[in-house]
């Protein structure tokens, strides 16, 4: 561990595993397969952790190393 706090550490559990589930997605671009969802998408672009670039999601370095 680095000793680095998650950005998932004001969510409950639940959500801080979808989220998490979220970014992987995104990074493994699985949009055709299951849409993201709207509520998760927000959160993660508010957290910095996701940006969109032409409506298309991508990780940021924040996202990436969240991971």
């Amino acid at each position: 561990m680095t000793g680095q706090t998650s950005p998932f550490v004001e969510f409950d559990i639940e959500t801080a595993v979808a989220l998490r589930w979220t970014l992987r997605d995104i990074a493994a671009r699985r949009s055709l397969l299951l849409p993201y969802d709207p509520d998760h998408l927000k959160i993660l672009v508010e957290c910095g952790l996701v940006e969109l670039r032409d409506g298309e999601p991508l990780l940021t370095n924040a996202g990436r190393d969240a991971l």
